[in-house]
């Protein structure tokens, strides 16, 4: 599957589970390991393991299985990796603090309905 039908399934998914702030980024660039990472925030543990779950069923519906799943014990973060995609999932708490929007700045902030744009520094967040 190509990265874009993938990053379309992992945004509805992620809309679908009520994932708040939803952030793509293009690492493609900047990275070796993965060329999209997906952020959201879930408003608690509960939440964050149920978006996390309806990211991996629904991509396996599409025949597209995780590689990995790490974090659902705890509920914090949960991180899925896809390959080419990776997925955070996370508290606001947890995201506000280790703050990977800025982390990963030099990629480029992705949507389905646009084209690609950088993203400088100085629009990341704090």
């Amino acid at each position: 599957m190509r990265i874009r039908q993938k990053q379309k399934l992992i945004r509805e998914a992620l809309e679908d589970a009520k994932a708040q702030d939803i952030t793509l980024l293009d690492v493609s660039e900047v990275s070796d390991f993965a060329d999209l990472l997906a952020i959201a925030s879930g408003t608690s543990t509960r939440h964050v393991g149920s978006i996390a779950d309806r990211v991996v069923d629904s991509l396996r519906q599409h025949g597209v299985r995780a590689l990995g799943v790490e974090g659902k014990g705890v509920g914090d973060w949960v991180l899925i990796d896809f390959g080419d995609a990776v997925v955070h999932v996370m508290r606001p708490a947890v995201r506000d603090f280790y703050n990977l929007e800025k982390l990963w700045s030099v990629g480029k902030e992705t949507d389905d309905d646009k084209h690609l744009h950088h993203q400088d520094a100085k629009s990341a967040k704090n």
